[in-house]
């Protein structure tokens, strides 16, 4: 992961971390990375009502991911995106 992707994503995670809307939005989104089928709640219409460098963070990680040829996850980043699963999906299990 390059640093300009790998900073963008650390930036994503603080406001997921962050008990807003937009934080909600941004775990939406990071969740639905995380595990779709479980997690998944990510509505793209959701970039509109974030301000603008977070969608523009969210951009950066879309751009990653539609250019590599394998699925990718944040695997090294996996204790805080199971902080963010007990904050936002407590029912859920961190699969």
């Amino acid at each position: 992961m390059e640093d300009r992707v790998r900073f963008a994503l650390e930036k994503l995670l603080n406001v997921a971390h962050e008990d807003t809307g937009q934080g909600r939005r941004v775990a939406n989104f990071l969740l639905a990375w995380w595990n779709t089928e479980v997690h998944g709640r990510f509505d793209p219409t959701d970039l509109t009502n974030v301000d603008p460098h977070i969608g523009e963070d969210m951009a950066t990680i879309f751009t990653f991911l539609a250019r590599e040829e394998d699925v990718v996850y944040p695997y090294d980043y996996r204790d805080e995106i199971e902080a963010i699963i007990a904050r936002w999906r407590p029912q859920a299990e961190s699969a």
